[in-house]
């Protein structure tokens, strides 16, 4: 064979190696390019199985899969197990002659000799492990040198025992990937279940049947309420909760995408639509398929897109921005807006036949200063995630800290709770969050309508209450140690405490 022609069988075979993810596929073509090449009648491909110490015919080219099964070697028997035991090729002129040559295969017949066929066998090693052979049988040719056909095979089984190693390391890194797609499957699933909403309120407790009615269905839902009263998890809820648990969930912010790009967003985009698209790409609509999609502000959405958005609710199915193929999706709308989509519909920004088609099942998120009976709830799930996240001890807030958080009226709801909590968690250097760590916000009476306006007298008076009431809490009304606790005597506590007209015993 001349170097040109080696070099473009190589070539072919490098081709056939690098077309398939399947290594039978794979080893079935580079057979095939080599009885193209080579003059084969037969070759085969044997792979060692460790465990049973057994080599057997992986794929084979001209020969039956009876044959192939009846194929079947120990290591060090027959000429294939010798290579496998040695490790080095095995070169046969003419089987007839070679008592090695087994042929359990029974496919070689034992002629005269200008009928014979020669043999070669070369070892596809992984490092310095044998892992199986490559064999060929060709017509008996006096002119053909065996030892160019050896190295040509050596090659070719090198490039077959790297494609292994390929094969093996992208098996692995599916397998990873796939092991952490559960994990954070199992994660989200976990983290956003009905239960890990946090509120113990009438008026959650129909949140969550709310969302435990509406999450097993392919219904649309339409999730109101201010800004940061928790919409998104709720959303989270619905998918997570559902049979489409396991497919995308897709979400769009529509206030924050301009009018000219949201279209673009929603249904993608075909190449060369408008100026800037020089690819093709695909939309949240296209992304979402099977799973959820979940549209927050849509109240805020652009008239046109308005219309799109209404032929996909109803027939599931849209186009691209510059295109004609109707692209067909299976998904579940879920939208959310804090905007009153009533007086919407009055001014003539919303369109009435998309108010329908969202509003089949509304749920209504309360705000924070109507399910006050939750503050609790959230200040302590907060401060342990926050106390947590950096590295802080703190275990509780004070009393006149509560006091302050429970008669606020949180314009910005469970959102600015949490941000609130996480700015005290930050300042405060002890165990205890006291009121001095709160925003200005909620220490001012103009803010919050809490404190009302007292003389330095009895703002004086109503700190000292606050302390004796803190140190009884702390001493479970022990008046020594609590008198202890603010270096101050027994005595004077008593005085204090009467004055104030704070009870000892009420806090044992």
């Amino acid at each position: 064979m001349k170097k040109a022609d080696e070099l473009t069988l190589l070539y072919e075979i490098t081709k056939a190696l690098g077309e398939s993810l399947d290594l039978r596929e794979s080893l079935y073509k580079v057979l095939e390019t080599l009885s193209n090449s080579m003059n084969m009648e037969r070759g085969t491909v044997t792979i060692l199985n460790p465990l049973k110490n057994e080599i057997a015919i992986e794929v084979a080219h001209g020969m039956s899969r009876l044959a192939m099964e009846r194929g079947k070697y120990r290591v060090g028997e027959g000429i294939t197990g010798k290579v496998i035991q040695t490790g080095k090729p095995f070169l046969v002129p003419k089987i007839s002659q070679e008592p090695l040559f087994l042929d359990r295969t029974a496919t070689r017949k034992r002629t005269t000799s200008d009928q014979d066929l020669s043999y070669i066998c070369v070892p596809v090693k992984k490092g310095n492990q044998v892992i199986g052979t490559l064999s060929v049988d060709r017509p008996f040719d006096e002119s053909y040198s065996l030892k160019t056909g050896e190295r040509l095979l050596s090659i070719v089984a090198a490039m077959i025992a790297q494609h292994v190693i390929n094969l093996e390391r992208i098996q692995l890194e599916r397998e990873q990937f796939r092991e952490e797609n559960r994990r954070l499957r199992d994660e989200l699933l976990k983290k956003y279940r009905i239960t890990n909403i946090v509120g113990n309120s009438n008026k959650m407790r129909e949140v969550f049947q709310m969302i435990s009615q509406v999450c097993k269905s392919n219904a649309t839902a339409l999730i109101r309420g201010e800004s940061g009263t928790g919409k998104e998890l709720v959303a989270n809820a619905i998918h997570y909760n559902s049979p489409r648990a396991k497919h995308p969930f897709v979400k769009v912010n529509c206030a924050a995408l301009p009018a000219n790009l949201i279209e673009s967003e929603l249904f993608g985009h075909e190449k060369g639509a408008f100026t800037g698209a020089i690819r093709q790409k695909s939309g949240k609509f296209e992304v979402a398929d099977k799973g959820t999609i979940f549209l927050d502000e849509i109240g805020s959405m652009d008239a046109e897109v308005q219309v799109k958005l209404l032929r996909v609710l109803q027939e599931r199915e849209f186009e691209r921005v510059g295109g004609y193929r109707t692209i067909k999706t299976d998904i579940r709308v879920v939208a959310a807006t804090s905007k009153n989509l009533e007086q919407a519909l009055e001014e003539d920004t919303f369109r009435s036949d998309l108010y329908y088609r969202l509003n089949v099942f509304p749920i209504y998120m309360p705000p924070l200063r109507e399910r006050k009976t939750d503050i609790l709830l959230l200040v302590d799930f907060f401060l342990e995630k926050y106390a947590k996240e950096n590295q802080k001890d703190i275990r509780r807030l004070s009393t006149p800290a509560i006091d302050m958080l429970v008669q606020y009226h949180w314009p910005g709801n469970v959102r600015e709770l949490e941000n609130c909590i996480e700015r005290a968690v930050l300042l405060c250097e002890g165990a205890v969050i006291h009121s001095y760590h709160l925003p200005p916000s909620l220490q001012t009476g103009k803010e919050s309508g809490t404190i009302p306006v007292l003389s330095l007298e009895e703002s004086v008076a109503n700190l000292e209450r606050e302390i004796i009431i803190d140190a009884l809490k702390n001493t479970q009304g022990n008046m020594a140690k609590a008198s202890k606790m603010l270096h101050v005597t027994e005595r004077k506590f008593t005085y204090k405490a009467k004055k104030h007209g704070v009870n000892y015993r009420g806090y044992r």
